[in-house]
């Protein structure tokens, strides 16, 4: 059975990096860090504010280091999005600002001055966006710095006084501990609410909100946006035979070759019973159509179920800049063309294809032809 312990580690491992433990958290970290611009921008605006009152005792130059930082994470917001490891464009802002941070309170006086209880600001975003050792490389390089920062510019100022250091370090502890205990309550809510238990998938709720935000982003971007809908073949007929138990075991086992078949930024739905959808950003249609044979011949390669032959139908659709991606016109197309698939003999894709080409057909793999449809 393809879904065994072993290579489940291996899809997981496919999408991980140092920052991240799968796709899956790729996903909730780029949610968080839309979620989170606004209110940096808040952030940005009171800090500027207060660095304004304070122009008198610390200089106006302080507002220097704010700019840049605001430059580092609109820089990295530019990236994340279309980015393979987004995660690292995002930990390279966020190391940056403490670094500039470090500057800043360097030359504002080091332990002697109130500002250095500033670099705990940023570990509270560390827990909504990387995994646990993300999360412990981020305060050990900010405990470097702030250490570095100290001895470096004063050294006896905080043997004279340790409480300089010892108060704010523990106020980065105690930051770190409280943000992780409400990430991961919020994780699992937020898991419980847009994961499907049974194949670990995100499903229509999540559906919703990513479908508007690849309409805004192809509307900037003038990129495409292709969208792949897959539906196991026969699979009331595998229920009858072999039970509910196997059924289930064949779902699992799809969603895990779908997974595993997809790029990092890539995402995957089950929308209900035996259909799973894809978003694939930045793709047209063309490109879809080739993703969508690898997933068809991945599933007809490999028994699934405990040895069963399965086999799956795809229709594949894709915006057309430069006009706005629109979910609901992409996934009837889609639609179409996946039913045109299955009234052609299932175990093929079916591409949705131009209004004035007419049925086109494309090229032919081993199930027999890949079939054009009208939009």
């Amino acid at each position: 059975m393809i879904s065994d312990d072993a290579e489940h580690m291996e899809d997981v491992s496919g999408n991980r990096s140092w920052l991240i433990r799968d796709g899956m958290d790729r996903e909730r970290m780029l949610d968080m860090d839309r979620r989170l611009q606004p209110v940096r921008r808040l952030s940005f605006l009171v800090l500027a504010g207060s660095l304004i009152l304070l122009g008198p005792w610390l200089g106006w130059w302080t507002m220097v280091p704010l700019v840049a930082t605001a430059g580092l994470f609109a820089a990295a917001d530019k990236h994340t999005e279309r980015a393979r490891r987004p995660e690292y464009f995002m930990f390279g802002a966020w190391v940056g600002t403490q670094v500039v941070l470090a500057i800043a309170v360097a030359l504002s006086g080091g332990p002697k001055v109130a500002t250095i209880s500033w670099f705990g600001i940023a570990v509270v975003t560390l827990a909504s966006r990387f995994s646990d050792r993300g999360i412990a490389i981020g305060v050990a390089i900010t405990y470097v710095l702030m250490l570095a920062v100290a001895f470096g510019v004063n050294a006896h100022a905080v043997i004279e006084n340790p409480t300089r250091v010892v108060a704010p370090a523990a106020l980065i502890a105690s930051v770190t501990m409280f943000s992780l205990a409400l990430m991961r309550s919020d994780v699992e809510h937020r898991s419980r609410a847009v994961v499907d238990t049974l194949t670990g998938m995100l499903n229509r709720a999540a559906l919703a909100g990513r479908a508007e935000e690849l309409a805004q982003q192809s509307a900037i971007t003038s990129q495409p946006v292709g969208l792949i809908v897959a539906d196991i073949d026969h699979f009331k007929e595998t229920n009858d035979t072999y039970g509910h138990a196997i059924g289930d075991a064949v779902l699992k086992d799809v969603a895990y070759i779908i997974r595993k078949q997809l790029r990092a930024f890539d995402l995957a739905y089950r929308l209900g019973g035996e259909e799973f959808l894809v978003l694939l950003p930045g793709a047209d249609s063309a490109q879809v159509q080739v993703v969508a044979e690898g997933l068809r011949t991945a599933v007809a390669e490999r028994p699934l179920g405990g040895g069963i032959a399965v086999t799956i139908s795809c229709g594949v659709a894709a915006s057309k800049p430069p006009e706005r991606f629109d979910y609901e016109a992409v996934f009837e197309r889609a639609d179409r063309a996946l039913y045109a698939a299955k009234r052609g003999g299932r175990n093929r894709v079916c591409v949705a294809g131009d209004a004035a080409q007419g049925e086109q057909p494309a090229a032919g793999d081993g199930a027999g032809p890949v079939l054009g449809l009208a939009a």
